[in-house]
């Protein structure tokens, strides 16, 4: 054996030494992590030989800890649309703020997070909610989307009173709207919350007087 084979070899076996084995847990959820900005990029259609690269790990590794490239595709997904961020940017708008820039600031947080997150949203509609076969994750996605519509309701509630609509249905048709605008045949980023406010708060029809109401 020649010396660069010799020193080659070494060079492999001092990596493999520096790598101790994770626990699956810990194997789990350092795919995972790798797999989620893949999925960002790549959408569903991530080979395993992308995320093993990504992971500094053998293919045959992720069959270890998940059954399939679709469970940890799946749970990737679910782990990067974890709302609690998005439900705690909610919580934390100021309820003595006028209307106006507490929804403004309220359509920010939610389009800021279907923006970051549009690639995910795809795969999950794609692998959670068009496949039987993932009822807990489906059950996940709905919990989620559930509260974020609470949160965004809460935000709306202390002037429920002067609403034409019930907050939760206004708050609907702002999640709606931000949806839409980074899903539909017709997004672009040109989004302002406080152009949805006003849509919501103003409607598209000038006053008698010719001038926008103001709330």
């Amino acid at each position: 054996m020649s010396e660069y084979s010799l020193i080659s070899l070494g060079g492999v076996e001092a990596r493999r030494r520096r790598q101790p084995a994770l626990a699956p847990d810990e194997r789990r959820a350092a795919l995972i992590a790798a797999t989620i900005p893949l999925v960002h990029e790549h959408g569903i259609e991530v080979s395993t030989r992308q995320i093993a690269h990504a992971a500094g790990v053998a293919e045959g590794t992720i069959f270890g800890v998940f059954q399939n490239k679709s469970e940890l595709v799946v749970c990737s997904v679910l782990q990067a649309l974890d709302p609690q961020p998005t439900l705690d940017a909610l919580a934390a708008i100021d309820r003595s703020a006028d209307l106006r820039s507490r929804v403004t600031e309220a359509a920010e947080i939610v389009y800021a997070r279907m923006a970051e997150h549009a690639q995910l949203f795809h795969a999950a509609r794609r692998l959670i909610f068009a496949n039987e076969e993932n009822p807990e994750a489906r059950e996940r996605m709905a919990a989620s989307r559930a509260g974020l519509l609470d949160a965004v309701t809460a935000v709306l509630e202390p002037d429920a009173h002067r609403l034409r609509i019930p907050a939760a249905q206004a708050a609907r048709v702002l999640l709606l709207y931000c949806g839409a605008t980074n899903f539909g045949p017709y997004a672009d980023d040109s989004f302002s919350g406080a152009d949805l406010a006003s849509l919501l708060l103003d409607g598209i029809l000038l006053s008698d007087s010719g001038e926008q109401s103001k709330c």
